[in-house]
């Protein structure tokens, strides 16, 4: 996590009281000016607090020393400088104060303490604070600074700068995530996810769809490709998105808050409003909060209605995160997190529809096809070190609903309403311990435990007296252990070998079952209940060679599983199976980001999938789930960036997936004959990135951001009911800022081409095959402000 980063750019040993030189320092990231002072002074500088790497800072420029330069980015940063050995320094938090003259210092780092070499970005997610030069996979670091400029979007915003991520777009709180290639349906049941969620240490949902948590005060994003089955468990086949926000800090009083108004073209206006208070509630203690909310205008038209405008999106939401330091290394974090998400009616348009550039788009649906998404989270973090192991202790709970309605009117009937209600409750608690590597090893144990119970509940009808029809719950409670270690067997070789045991309890009952079928459930009851125990193990296995002074090289085999349950089709409850992935990866790295002035990685992995859950349409138009076959996938990823001068970052990012059921299941097979592709997935995704800075006057900087993102041909599903064509558009964005650290103005325009696109070829399932169409959202502008106090 750059956050976390240890700044060592010793060109030249040379000491820490070296004379004066030439200095020019960026303003912005207190991380990037140190990145700076470090390779121009030839200084080891840690930055060991990943609160203080995204604090901004003026420019720094004229004739000092490495301390001078030093005690004035701390002043602006609100830290300390504190002497690490004879070569180095160390930046740490400003202690609290306690009244206006007496001010606890932090104990110095002794003179002997080592210094790190090299610049060391830390993969978190690893659970062990692995340096991401030693570790074995994909992995994306996403600066929270960055996510936020232009406005802190949503899930959207990762999506931006990531190929390998992807997603449906059923609308805010609605969609599922994919990464790698491994995607299962378009619809959310009561299949699990393939991509493991996180906020800090605690899993956000189970089997629920991505809340899409708005990006405020957000420290950085880590993504992980998958599967990482060893150390995250079910759900995680794909990888996971790990979001870290920023801590409270201790002794500082600080604010910020950042807002904006936009227009789209063809649509309504939009606003934004965000705010972010840390406030210490003594000398051990402190609170910091956030709030927010969101309103999108909406942009599509329905004649059948005589509506324009129709699919308004309003997000409201905030958290609340209280530290207490217990002394000793020592803390206690106790946090809330709640968000609504209401949306006035689906984003989905006719096909035919008429173009941007002759109006606006429309869609002729009988009924309003609204949808609200509920999400909140209450966790408990206790962490600390006994000697040189560190602890940490992490519980939550949360709390998911989402409800929908679909148009289910048939051609020439009255109107119909399919209404759905997936209500999530999840009780997760992990307590871990771990030695970072030092002198050739390095380890993580763990155990966990996590409940879910998930109902699904559905009516079908008049819209004024729909019906209730056959609902299920799903409810399983997992057990685990896990561990994971690794040696250096010689220089620059490193080996990493895991296990994780799991054993989970699984029930499931029907709900709302007709009448007429209640004989035959209850002479089936014995075949169709979800009530048993499985046990699972997976391995994981890795080696990583440092074959050149930035080249890298690595292998890596792990596995991944999801367990089974019960699903509906018409009206019946029957079971779906557990499914696995076990993937072999190879791949190569080449510099750091944020440390090199180029950068590379890139990877080739190919993955076997059993037993495949997917969802298809039933015989009464509804969404099933069932187990579809096993299939196979090949994936090649790469992202990388370059410097080519000061002030200029061009980054890019490719994905290929080649994925196939290869042996379908009997049920199915007639239909996957002649439509094999898992659903999803694009076989092409790539994207192309610049950032530019450059200093325009006193403290004021003017940063431009733009991007484009091209997702390429996918199907909605399996089977020729879901055979529907998505995908071959691109989508581009363009955001500039002009302003200090301490305040800033922002001027952005989304979908630069105003092109139309087809992200997702479903609004309702009940008129498939009718030439429906997500559309990009048209041109949008938005002006923005942004002040911290």
């Amino acid at each position: 996590m750059r956050g976390c980063l240890v700044v060592a750019a010793l060109a030249v040993a040379v000491p820490a009281q070296a004379g004066r030189a030439m200095l020019d320092l960026p303003a912005g990231r207190l991380g990037d000016a140190v990145l700076a002072l470090g390779r121009q002074s030839g200084t080891s500088i840690v930055v060991g607090d990943q609160r203080l790497w995204a604090r901004r800072v003026p420019a720094v420029r004229g004739r000092m020393s490495t301390r001078e330069a030093l005690d004035r980015l701390a002043a602006a940063a609100k830290a300390e400088v504190v002497m690490a050995g004879p070569v180095g320094w160390r930046l740490v938090a400003r202690a609290p104060r306690v009244d206006a003259v007496r001010v606890r210092r932090p104990r110095p780092v002794p003179a002997t303490a080592p210094v790190a070499q090299g610049a060391d970005i830390v993969v978190t997610g690893s659970k062990r604070d692995v340096a991401l030069r030693d570790f074995a996979g994909q992995v994306a670091l996403l600066d929270g600074v960055d996510l936020a400029l232009g406005g802190a979007g949503g899930t959207e915003a990762i999506l931006a700068r990531l190929a390998s991520v992807s997603s449906t777009h059923l609308g805010a709180g609605r969609n599922k995530l994919f990464i790698r290639g491994i995607a299962d349906s378009s619809f959310t049941g009561p299949t699990q996810t393939t991509v493991g969620q996180y906020f800090g240490d605690l899993r956000l949902n189970y089997n629920a769809p991505d809340p899409d948590l708005r990006l405020y005060d957000i420290a950085s994003v880590e993504v992980l490709e998958g599967p990482q089955g060893t150390l995250y468990g079910a759900g995680s086949l794909g990888g996971i998105i790990r979001t870290v926000p920023n801590a409270p800090e201790m002794g500082a009083v600080s604010a910020s808050i950042a807002g904006g108004l936009s227009a789209t073209w063809h649509g309504d206006p939009g606003a934004d409003l965000g705010a972010t208070l840390n406030l210490p509630l003594g000398e051990r203690v402190t609170l910091r909060v956030v709030g927010y909310g969101v309103s999108e205008g909406g942009y599509i038209d329905n004649p059948a209605l005589a509506r324009r405008n129709v699919n308004r999106t309003r997000i409201g939401g905030g958290r609340a995160a209280l530290r207490l330091d217990a002394g000793n290394g020592w803390s206690v974090d106790l946090g809330a997190i709640g968000q609504w998400t209401k949306g006035d009616d689906s984003q989905y348009a006719d096909r035919d529809a008429p173009s941007l550039g002759r109006g606006a788009l429309t869609r002729s649906s009988a009924i309003v096809q609204g949808f609200s998404a509920d999400y909140a989270m209450g966790q408990a973090v206790v962490s600390g070190a006994i000697g040189g192991v560190r602890v940490k202790s992490s519980t939550g709970i949360v709390g998911q609903a989402l409800t929908e309605r679909y148009d289910a009117t048939m051609p020439g009937g009255d109107a119909r309403v399919f209404a759905q209600r997936n209500a999530t409750t999840l009780i997760a608690n992990e307590t871990r311990a771990w030695r970072p590597m030092r002198h050739g090893f390095g380890w993580v144990v763990g155990g966990s435990f996590t409940h879910n119970r998930t109902r699904l509940s559905r009516s079908l009808g008049p819209i004024d007296s729909p019906a209730p029809v056959t609902g299920v719950t799903n409810s399983i409670d997992e057990a685990t252990l896990y561990g994971e270690g690794s040696v250096q067997l010689v220089r620059g070789l490193t080996a990493t070998a895991g296990a994780r045991v799991t054993r989970a309890s699984l029930a499931g009952t029907g709900e709302d079952i007709a009448p007429a079928r209640l004989e035959s459930v209850a002479v089936a009851r014995a075949r169709v209940t979800a009530d048993r125990i499985e046990t699972s193990v997976l391995p994981t296995a890795s080696l990583i060679a440092a074959v050149l002074p930035k080249v890298s090289l690595y292998g890596r085999y792990q596995q991944g599983f999801r367990p089974g349950g019960l699903a509906i089709e018409s009206d019946f409850v029957r079971r779906f199976e557990n499914d696995r992935v076990a993937t072999l990866e190879s791949g190569v790295r080449y510099g750091l980001a944020g440390a090199d002035t180029a950068y590379l990685s890139a990877s080739v992995s190919h993955t076997v999938w059993k037993d495949i859950q997917a969802d298809f349409i039933d015989a009464t138009g509804l969404p099933s789930t069932a187990n579809i076959g096993d299939g196979r996938i090949w994936t090649f990823s790469a992202s990388g960036g370059w410097k080519p001068v000061a002030g200029l970052t061009l980054d890019a990012g490719f994905t290929y997936n080649d994925s196939r059921v290869t042996e379908p299941s009997a049920a199915l097979f007639v239909a996957l004959a002649r439509m094999s592709q898992v659903p999803n997935i694009a076989r092409y995704a790539g994207r192309l990135g610049a950032d530019y800075r450059r200093e325009i006057g006193r403290d004021l900087e003017l940063r431009v951001y733009g991007w484009a993102r091209y997702v390429g041909r996918s199907r909605l599903g399996v089977g020729p009911v879901l055979g529907e064509e998505q995908g071959d558009y691109l989508d581009t964005a363009l955001t500039a800022r002009v302003g200090r650290p301490s305040l800033g103005v922002t001027l952005g325009i989304t979908n630069l081409t105003d092109s139309v696109g087809n992200r997702f070829a479903l609004g309702t399932p009940f008129q498939l095959g009718n030439g429906q169409i997500t559309p990009q959202r048209p041109r949008t502008i938005r002006i923005g402000l942004d002040a911290a106090f």
